[in-house]
């Protein structure tokens, strides 16, 4: 979540000592209290919402919300894969790993780097 080093850990908490000095526990001792409380808040939360739900979403997890999370678990983790998305994800995956070359001519028929492609003037 936070991308904080070891420096930068070390002049957070020089700056708390100088900010708060004494008062550092007391402050400590409220953040830890209110962290507390907020995390039992989000906990009664869940409970509420899986009680009110009733049986039928006994598996129900609020993190499912998240649209990424969702598409991730209905599209890309096929326990059963009815509908077969791996298999063409594979396909598609093996289709644009090879080039394309030009349409109506094979791989073996693809222009070098110097050849200039065929000139059509009545197309034009």
């Amino acid at each position: 979540m936070f991308d904080i080093g070891l420096p930068e850990a070390l002049v957070l908490a020089i700056l708390a000592l100088v900010i708060f000095g004494e008062k550092l526990p007391s402050v400590a001792q409220q953040a830890g209290r209110t962290l507390r409380q907020l995390r039992q808040m989000a906990q009664s939360a869940q409970t509420d919402l899986r009680e009110g739900l009733g049986p039928e979403f006994k598996d129900f997890d609020p993190r499912d919300l998240n649209p990424k999370s969702f598409v991730r678990k209905h599209l890309f983790e096929d326990d059963d894969d009815p509908l077969g998305v791996r298999r063409l994800r594979e396909e598609l995956d093996d289709d644009f790993a090879e080039p394309l070359g030009p349409p109506g001519r094979g791989r073996s028929e693809m222009l070098g780097q110097d050849e200039r492609p065929p000139f059509d003037d009545e197309a034009t």
